[in-house]
């Protein structure tokens, strides 16, 4: 629970959230937040993975400068080692078609995973994967998905999520502008108006002053006569469906509703220039310069009732390339976690499908690109060498700290897991079920992992790495050789202390 200086409250479990509501101030600290949120929008999950692994880095970046090695040299040996990282995950990726559903359901779920919706999981998959599947565009070097501008997350308080639906159109959270309206017009034509259908107010201070009352009735006329010329403007237009993103004074709607329009005022910018894509309509902003060519058109335009409110359902489309995600929730709260959970899940389907490619999650990957890594290290001369090599050791904190956050020793797993990636089994990932080390494409309770552009990185599987880079508690220990207390955080960074300060663990710290 997150709640910011203007008492807003954030309930969520996803890391580019949590980055994103904090107030940083430290500017490493800062370059982690932008790590994180650029993944965000690239790729629109492994947010968390993208933190952990480049704090890793800095940790051991710092090694590095500490026993000398200047920081130019270890920036030159990174960049040659996430190089070396792309070629690898080449020879590590599986090939992936957007006919293969069931496949692309448990990307979804593995997105959806650790944000609060793993109850709904399947439902929410099924939606995702459906959704991203109707706006796929086939061209001639691949598949298109542009997810932003074709799919629409409307959020409604009220139901179970179990009625969450996908409508093949558009939602509009709006109603009718006026009762009498018509609740469903068929082949509409539609006009996208920016512009207000009231009377503008005076930029500056102005008095009128009135003696008698033939006068007031003469600029109430005018006013009238004003309003039914604007409105008879709109009539013109030969449109049945008005949506407005201004206001519409109460004497133009009785005007267009004598005609019979259907009309919607203070609609979003953002989804008037949905309705402007897929009905083929033109956004205009001056009454006077409306034609018969910039009217669009829908199949069908429908007022509804959706859980205690109502919304406009624009469906019939031109372009057949769009679609709403109708999300539904118990509370506020809960409709913005699986808003949040379901936009990751979209990206994610969505730049698989681009890529056709997937890699295994359960740290498979990672332990693979470290092995390999720290091969290729060995080849180089130099200290650049020095640098290459602690960026294979960097990757392994997302299988240990997997292993950690499921109560399995660290040590054991990465033990065996090692193991398995050389005797040739690449696709050994961690179980965090059984406890086991599994080869996690042919277990059905290990999720699979998307591929992730430039970093090379992979989402983890059900049990994600979740926040907590170090999940044991922070312990006060009394060590005589030290003269003091101090906290640390795993078995590991005990050794490592008492080896730096070439005291035996034995003689202090029991």
């Amino acid at each position: 629970m997150l709640v910011d200086s203007m008492g807003d409250i954030v309930i969520t479990n996803d890391g580019a959230t949590i980055l994103k509501e904090m107030d940083i101030q430290h500017p490493a600290a800062k370059m982690i937040v932008e790590v994180s949120k650029t993944q965000d929008a690239e790729v629109g999950d492994g947010t968390t993975t993208a933190a952990v692994l480049s704090g890793e880095l800095l940790s051991k970046a710092e090694e590095l400068i500490m026993k000398g090695v200047h920081p130019t040299i270890i920036s030159e040996g990174y960049r040659h080692a996430a190089e070396k990282c792309r070629d690898i995950l080449e020879t590590i990726t599986i090939a992936i078609s957007p006919d293969d559903e069931a496949a692309l359901i448990k990307i979804a779920g593995t997105a959806i995973t650790g944000k609060g919706a793993e109850s709904y999981k399947e439902t929410l998959s099924a939606l995702t994967v459906k959704a991203v599947r109707s706006i796929v565009e086939e061209e001639e070097d691949g598949f298109k998905v542009n997810v932003l501008e074709n799919i629409k997350i409307e959020k409604r308080a009220g139901g179970s999520i179990d009625d969450s639906e996908l409508v093949d159109g558009l939602v509009i959270d709006k109603e009718r502008s006026h009762p009498n309206m018509p609740e469903k017009v068929e082949n509409a034509k539609i006009l996208l108006l920016s512009c207000p259908v009231e009377f503008r107010k005076t930029e500056m201070d102005s008095e009128i002053k009135i003696t008698s009352p033939g006068q007031m009735q003469l600029f109430l006329d005018q006013e009238e006569k004003m309003m039914k010329e604007m409105a008879e403007k709109v009539i013109a237009s030969g449109a049945n469906v008005v949506f407005c993103q201004k206001g519409i004074d109460d004497m133009a709607q009785y005007y267009i509703e004598k005609a019979g329009i259907y009309a919607v005022r203070r609609v979003k910018k953002s989804d008037l220039k949905r309705l402007s894509k897929v009905t083929g309509g033109t956004i205009i902003q001056d009454l006077d310069q409306i034609t018969t060519a910039d009217v669009g058109t829908a199949g069908l335009v429908e007022e509804k009732e959706v859980k205690g409110g109502k919304m406009t359902y624009v469906t019939g489309c031109q372009n057949s390339k769009a679609v709403t995600v109708l999300l539904h929730g118990g509370t506020e709260h809960v409709v913005d976690s699986l808003d949040r959970a379901l936009n990751d899940a979209l990206h994610v389907v969505g730049v698989v499908i681009e890529d056709g490619k997937i890699v295994v999650g359960g740290g498979s990957s990672e332990i693979e690109l470290s092995l390999r890594l720290g091969e290729y290290a060995s080849t180089l001369k130099g200290r650049e060498q020095l640098a290459v090599s602690k960026f294979a050791e960097a990757l392994e904190v997302i299988p240990e700290t997997l292993a950690e956050n499921a109560g399995l020793d660290p040590i054991d797993m990465m033990v065996e897991l090692r193991s398995q990636h050389e005797k040739g089994n690449k696709n050994a990932g961690l179980n965090v079920y059984t406890g086991e080390v599994a080869t996690s494409r042919t277990k059905d309770d290990t999720e699979t992992g998307t591929a992730i552009g430039e970093y090379g990185q992979a989402c983890n599987t059900e049990k994600n790495i979740n926040y907590h880079t170090y999940p044991t508690p922070f312990t006060a220990k009394h060590c005589a050789c030290h003269q003091n207390e101090y906290h640390l955080k795993s078995e590991r960074d005990r050794t490592k202390r008492h080896s730096d300060v070439g005291t035996d663990r034995g003689q202090c710290c029991k």
